[in-house]
């Protein structure tokens, strides 16, 4: 008799597939395994980016960070700053800077700058008469009339130098040098960077002292020599603080605080400054592109010195030719 096939399961069969179960069940381990690493492999790589890309971005527009740029890595930086009023008239000042810095180490960053600025100038200064901002106090101006003028400053180099990380000590501390020659101007800016982070790093808190003196080269106060120029020093001292929060990825707003003092002198003596700044600052960076803004009202807390220009001190505010009552700096800048 012939028999017909039920269509179920012979013992053969089931022995066979159920030898090959474990095989192919380990087969898809495997491959399961195979594409997590594919993907944390991708995802470390993408997080060792990000951070190489914003490692050295500015997270405040005046004050500087510990933060620098990996060994290797690259970046284009442009600033625009405007000041804006003084004692009274109209005054205007646009400033420029293209920067490219370059990570020389993990712990040292270099860079180079080319600076440029345009200014409006009318009845501005102290008891009405038209004054350039101090980046145009070499020419030589008419007081009753308007003053426009677009210059190139000079060029800079800059090299930072980390001491300290605040991400592996207690504080981060690093050293700044900047030196700038130009037109009827030499300066040697020197800073002291301290940073300290706070609440998994969402916090950040940054104060830096800067000693920059310089040289100008000025018109003569001699009445009987009113085109000569002679070379005279000048010293800028700052103290500036900022710290701003990260409130969601990539986003950190914040404050700063300025106090900008000038001395007719290599030291501490002839002061003729003293002005405060205080303002918001807004911070956003990506993988590779960072900008970051800053507005700053001058406070109403300067008082007169030794050297200040008669009439340049008006209800607590110091409105000589390089300070004004608002400021406002964007920095951007894309890493490659």
């Amino acid at each position: 008799m012939k028999l017909q096939s039920t269509g179920s399961d012979t013992t053969s069969d089931r022995n066979n597939r159920e030898a090959g179960e474990p095989e192919a069940a380990f087969g898809r381990h495997v491959r399961r395994a195979r594409r997590w690493r594919w993907r944390f492999g991708l995802a470390a790589t993408f997080s060792v980016i990000s951070f190489a890309a914003s490692a050295g971005e500015s997270a405040f527009a005046y004050v500087y960070t510990t933060d620098l740029l990996p060994q290797g890595a690259k970046e284009i930086e442009q600033w625009v700053t405007l000041r804006h009023q003084q004692v009274g008239g109209s005054y205007s000042q646009l400033e420029g800077r293209t920067a490219f810095e370059y990570g020389l180490a993990d712990n040292l960053q270099i860079a180079f700058y080319v600076n440029y600025a345009w200014t409006h100038a009318f009845h501005n200064g102290p008891f009405g008469a038209t004054t350039p901002g101090e980046k145009f106090a070499d020419f030589s101006v008419d007081p009753d009339l308007p003053f426009n003028q677009s210059r190139f400053i000079g060029v800079s180099g800059e090299a930072i130098y980390r001491i300290l990380s605040p991400y592996t000590d207690a504080i981060g501390l690093a050293v700044y040098v900047e030196p700038t020659i130009g037109p009827n101007f030499v300066e040697w800016e020197n800073r002291i960077i301290l940073q300290k982070n706070f609440f998994d790093d969402l916090l950040t808190v940054a104060f830096n002292f800067t000693y920059a003196p310089e040289f100008r080269n000025l018109l003569s106060n001699d009445p009987a020599n009113p085109t000569t120029k002679s070379w005279q020093e000048e010293t800028d001292v700052n103290f500036s603080l900022a710290a701003p929060y990260r409130f969601i990825e990539n986003w950190s707003a914040g404050f700063e605080l300025l106090n900008e003092r000038e001395f007719n002198s290599f030291t501490f003596n002839h002061a003729s400054n003293s002005g405060y700044y205080l303002g918001p600052t807004l911070h956003y960076g990506g993988e590779r592109f960072f900008v970051t803004m800053t507005a700053l009202w001058q406070m109403p807390w300067a008082s007169v010195h030794t050297d200040t220009v008669p009439g340049a001190l008006v209800n607590g505010y110091t409105l000589d030719n390089d300070f004004e009552k608002f400021r406002f700096r964007l920095k951007a800048g894309y890493t490659f």
